[in-house]
């Protein structure tokens, strides 16, 4: 099991989402969380994946010095890419109003990059999942912002909330990679990188 796989190592979880530190406790595998203020900042002609991995290494290179050689260093990012475009977290309310009006009654992609980093190597995989919303009227936008606030939530939505459950009407992927974290490809990448 994963759990003995990993008795000699230290899994460093370089995240403050409280859904990524569920997900690794669901693993049930010992871990511990550090976290660095990074300025998610990318260059302008990156798009989809591109985005993400770049986010998620620049993430684990700021602990480049710090690592010791037993230590096993996970970051990752996600983002909405729709219509050729990045949509991270809303600046306010009326960019979380806007965001939820484009996805309504489309398909998007949420992509999320995870970087394995060790004192010897880094390796970084993404993963894509195609979301599709039903048509979303102004008034269960209004009721979903007023009362979930997603100001910290890519593209304005978190599909485990209520908006989830009345507006998703198909998914195509992995769910926990919508929610933050492609946990199977993170499972098997884990068995992969150490051994």
């Amino acid at each position: 099991m994963l759990r003995e796989q990993l008795n000699k190592y230290r899994l460093i979880l370089a995240s403050g989402s409280p859904r990524r530190q569920q997900f690794f406790k669901e693993l049930g595998v010992e871990f511990e969380i550090r976290l660095k203020e990074i300025e998610e900042v990318f260059p302008i002609e990156l798009k989809a994946e591109e985005i993400t991995n770049y986010l998620a290494v620049l993430k684990a290179n700021a602990f480049e010095n710090e690592l010791e050689s037993n230590d096993i260093l996970i970051t990752s990012d996600t983002i909405v890419w729709h219509k050729n475009q990045c949509l991270g977290k809303p600046k306010d309310y009326n960019d979380a109003f806007q965001m939820l009006q484009s996805l309504s009654n489309a398909t998007h992609e949420v992509i999320t990059s995870v970087c394995f980093k060790t004192t010897e190597k880094t390796e970084t995989f993404f993963e894509v999942t195609k979301v599709t919303f039903q048509t979303l009227s102004d008034e269960e936008i209004r009721y979903y912002i007023d009362n979930y606030k997603p100001f910290d939530k890519a593209g304005s939505y978190a599909i485990q909330e209520w908006i989830g459950a009345i507006g998703i009407s198909k998914i195509e992927g992995s769910y926990t990679n919508v929610v933050g974290m492609p946990m199977q490809a993170v499972y098997e990448k884990l068995k992969t990188f150490i051994s």
